[in-house]
């Protein structure tokens, strides 16, 4: 059964690198990527702004903080794809939470703590201007609501309400 296997893992690979063969001039004229902006979907919160993106960034990282929250993570593939010779717009996820939820949230269900931190998502739109968005925290609870009962709908609505904060700083037009 093994030597079936590493036969089959070898042949997959010979496939994909046949794929890659053929098709490699096309994916190296193909070096701009772009799915298009982000649009209002159940659960999330999508703010347009004319804000540039570098703004946009700093000023959500600054809104974050006026709320008492923490940037804990922050990832985004724009220059990693730029070393790869591939152009794409702005993009990150900056992650934002503290401990007090933190101990408040495992108090009330342990799988929970899988959605912390809560992400916020700035991505950059073809035209240079930056959208905010994030999916709600009670949408990000909602899975874990009939073990954490009422408080952790309580502790989802505090959530939103910062998040509803940092999102209208940190999109106001700069002064």
């Amino acid at each position: 059964m093994v030597r079936d296997l590493i036969r089959l893992s070898r042949m997959s690979l010979q496939r994909a690198a046949a794929v890659v063969i053929l098709t490699g001039p096309a994916l190296l004229q193909t070096s701009n990527v772009a799915a298009g902006p982000l649009t209002d979907r159940p659960g999330w919160a999508v703010h347009h702004t004319t804000k540039p993106y570098a703004q946009l960034v700093r000023d959500v990282i600054t809104a974050t903080k006026s709320q008492g929250l923490v940037v804990v993570t922050q990832a985004g593939p724009t220059k990693a794809a730029a070393a790869r010779g591939i152009t794409i717009p702005g993009n990150r996820v900056i992650g934002i939470f503290n401990n007090d939820y933190a101990v408040r949230v495992l108090r009330r269900s342990t799988a929970a703590m899988i959605e912390a931190p809560i992400r916020l998502y700035v991505t950059e739109e073809d035209n240079g201007d930056a959208t905010l968005s994030y999916k709600t925290a009670i949408h990000v609870f909602a899975p874990y609501l009939a073990e954490g009962g009422p408080e952790l709908a309580d502790i989802a609505a505090e959530l939103d309400q910062h998040l509803e904060a940092i999102a209208q700083k940190a999109v106001q037009p700069a002064p």
